[in-house]
């Protein structure tokens, strides 16, 4: 495949992703007698390129996004720094998918995934992407679920992926300002590429059905569950880290931002409530 093989190959999938994901968590919805489906919100952006926003309000999810989009255009003076490859050739393309998912019971986990591919100038590309779990009081069977589900996943590509990819995360979703970690990890990784495309994009699709899996087995573990004012207040107060740390850290809202993304899109990881002490 040449290089615009590859793009469309790779757009396509997110896409394809997307709805599958979204089919399934209607689905869970509908298991709570909720008729809500997602509200589907096209986006174009003036430099080039653009994207779907999907949002669902319901009475499992109580707000989760999730978003596709493929793009491109030059990066910014800014960016070329920070970009391998950038400073030589600003052009980019991008595309790929990024979910957030904050829930109405404080028992079921919050939960973030994004896979993605970016090209830089004509031919150098790389995937990047990864899940984590954001528990607002941690579970042990559910972390060691989550975990092992991810780590069958890797190791099925390369027996280094998953401590390398663990240890990752734990790096990159960790608040300094707080000394303390957003949530229970998962995987997180970027730059991929191995000289193989066939072999990295399988591994960014496995990423993403694993992900499809796990994660609804989760939710219906803990959904039926009563919770208390106390535990809703508890929530609240844990995702304000959510919010400090997309705000302070995340590499996603800045890019996004920087590259003239759609703001909404971008900042759909919001919670919809949220409270600080």
């Amino acid at each position: 495949m040449n290089m615009d093989e590859k793009k469309s190959k790779a757009a396509a999938w997110f896409r394809e992703l997307r709805d599958n994901i979204c089919s399934e968590f209607e689905k869970i919805e509908r298991e709570l007698s909720s008729d809500t489906s997602f509200v589907r919100t096209p986006w174009q952006r003036a430099e080039g390129g653009g994207g779907e926003m999907s949002v669902m309000k319901g009475k499992v999810f109580e707000k989760i996004g999730v978003n596709i989009s493929t793009v491109h255009g030059e990066f910014s003076d800014i960016m070329r720094k920070e970009i391998p490859g950038a400073d030589k050739d600003p052009r980019f393309w991008a595309s790929g998918i990024s979910l957030v998912a904050h829930m109405c019971s404080p028992l079921v986990p919050a939960v973030h995934m994004n896979t993605r591919m970016i090209v830089v100038g004509d031919e150098k590309q790389w995937f990047g992407g990864g899940a984590d779990l954001t528990p607002m009081t941690p579970v042990e069977q559910d972390t060691n679920d989550f975990h092992a589900a991810f780590k069958k996943t890797c190791d099925a590509h390369d027996r280094t992926y998953y401590p390398k990819f663990k240890a990752w995360c734990d790096e990159y979703f960790f608040l300094k300002h707080r000394n303390e970690p957003r949530g229970v990890g998962g995987i997180f990784y970027d730059y991929i590429n191995t000289g193989n495309w066939d072999k990295d994009f399988a591994f960014t699709q496995d990423v993403g059905k694993t992900f499809a899996e796990i994660y609804p087995m989760l939710v219906r573990r803990h959904m039926h569950e009563p919770w208390t004012p106390a535990q809703r207040e508890h929530q609240l107060i844990r995702r304000g880290r959510y919010v400090e740390f997309n705000l302070l850290y995340d590499r996603g809202t800045k890019f996004g931002l920087m590259t003239g993304g759609n703001t909404e899109a971008i900042l759909m990881s919001m919670p919809p409530e949220v409270k600080w002490p």
